[in-house]
């Protein structure tokens, strides 16, 4: 019997599928590309570089400065590249059809191409923070870089554009350092001085101000870490003992601490020069002025230089008598101290302090001096305790502590726009070559009230108004425990 042969079914044309609905296989992106262009987008209008200046600003310290100073370098890098080049410049981007589909960030940017706003903006952040942290542009140098290569990457950049952006912002924040000079890293210079090595802070007295803002921490913190010392915990109301009463119920002390205000610390500064003894100063106050001078920025410094024995000799100013550390003020800042004082209860020390230097600029009237003789009708009268830098209105900080002179520095009130020659200059840092300027370098001070008594402000705090004062430098320097 013959077997019947059967043949495969045959589909006509019809039947078969068209090719133009298959789908078509995406390829899966690759990971650098992935990460590149999540990077470019994270640093849209400055989110990433304010995030890690948010992370600075917790830290505190140096870190906090750094990511101040990158985000005020960012503004002025952004404000030059997109608001005054791009609008002259107006290039057109480049072609997204020849950058790979994977790479592309979904839309292309209408301003113009050159340069680019954020290589401009990452270059500035990363130069601004490292001039101010060193270490910080370990890190934050390749993320710049890594942003700035981005915009190229997802393809809406020329390679052009991205090198002269991180141009634009390098320059902008290392011109920013000559209007905002960096704080320096290391401790003031200081005279020659030993104190004793206090392991655990055995033969240690701490006065702790408990009105400090972090008077509590600082007494617990003090604790922990030096167990050996004694802890005074003392109120600065009207009615409280005097810091000299307390410390006398205490015997064999080899050393006096103080944790709180630049005024605090400058109270038992005079006790412990009257008495010979070696001063640790604990940052506890609001700004610490005088321990950041010594580099002590933490509880953890000032131990560390108790237990290595580490210190040095500075200088100490008498007003009338009375010592202060930093500087002292006739004019403006004293009717501003006492304004704020006034206000914080009910706003917060910041916002007092914004609100009253409003108030006190606007109200401001000159003065009439006389200063060693020499009459002087000035707006404001500056004296530091060592000479201070950058001259001008936003004097800071000191490179010696223990040069023996008074830094008198005023603003003169006869030129004509005498204030505003005195901002603009201090904020460009040329106001020390102007006619509205003056400054004496001395050791012996004699201010006196021409047309009426007036308040003088001394690290903080405010004496009585009176028609004259003297102010001198203490002929026995203070030793005080320091940074290595």
């Amino acid at each position: 019997m013959a077997l019947k042969r059967e043949y495969p079914s045959v589909r006509t044309t019809d039947e078969l599928p068209d090719p133009r609905e298959v789908p078509p296989v995406t390829p899966m992106p690759h990971p650098i590309d992935v990460a590149l262009r999540n990077l470019t987008l994270s640093a849209n209008h400055g989110r990433l570089w304010m995030g890690v200046a948010a992370a600075g600003v917790i830290a505190g310290g140096r870190w906090r400065r750094a990511g101040i100073r990158g985000l005020l370098s960012l503004s002025a890098a952004s404000l030059i590249s997109n608001s005054l080049i791009k609008p002259v410049v107006k290039r057109r981007r480049p072609d997204i059809e020849r950058t790979k589909l994977a790479r592309r960030i979904g839309h292309k940017p209408w301003t113009s191409s050159f340069p680019s706003g954020h290589s401009a903006s990452a270059a500035a952040f990363a130069t601004g923070a490292a001039l101010e942290l060193p270490r910080a542009g370990l890190v934050l140098g390749p993320l710049a870089a890594a942003v700035a290569y981005s915009r190229v990457h997802v393809g809406v950049h020329y390679p052009s554009d991205v090198v002269v952006g991180a141009a634009v912002g390098a320059t902008t924040a290392v011109i920013g350092r000559k209007l905002w000079p960096v704080r320096p890293a290391a401790a003031a210079l200081c005279a020659e001085a030993t104190a004793p090595a206090l392991p655990q802070g055995k033969g240690l007295a701490v006065v702790v101000n408990t009105k400090s803002g972090s008077a509590e921490d600082a007494a617990s913190s003090i604790s922990q870490i030096l167990p050996g010392a004694v802890i005074i915990e003392w109120d600065p109301s009207d009615d409280a003992p005097e810091i000299a009463d307390l410390l006398d119920e205490h015997s064999g002390l080899r050393a006096l601490g103080v944790a709180g205000g630049d005024g605090t610390v400058a109270t038992v500064a005079g006790i412990a020069l009257e008495r010979g003894l070696p001063l640790a100063v604990f940052p506890a106050g609001t700004l610490n002025h005088f321990a950041k001078a010594l580099n002590l920025t933490t509880d953890e410094d000032t131990a560390q230089a108790l237990t290595q024995g580490t210190a040095g000799g500075v200088d100490v100013a008498l007003l009338d008598g009375i010592p202060f550390l930093n500087t002292a003020s006739v004019g403006g800042y004293p009717e501003l101290v006492l304004l704020r004082d006034r206000l914080a209860a009910r706003m917060g020390k910041w916002p007092a302090a914004a609100v009253s230097a409003w108030r006190v600029l606007r109200r401001a009237e000159p003065m009439e001096l006389v200063l060693n003789g020499q009459p002087e009708k000035v707006w404001t009268l500056f004296v530091g305790n060592g000479h201070y830098t950058p001259r001008g209105l936003s004097s800071a900080w000191r490179d010696e502590m223990s040069d023996g002179l008074l830094d008198v520095q005023f603003v003169r009130a006869d030129p004509p726009f005498s204030r505003l020659r005195a901002v603009v200059g201090s904020f460009v840092g040329l106001v020390q070559y102007s006619k509205v300027y003056g400054s004496i370098q001395t050791s012996d001070l004699r201010v006196r009230m021409a047309d009426k008594a007036r308040s003088v402000a001394h690290d903080g705090e405010v004496a009585e108004p009176r028609d004259d004062v003297r102010i001198t430098v203490a002929p026995t320097r203070l030793t005080v425990y320091r940074a290595g």
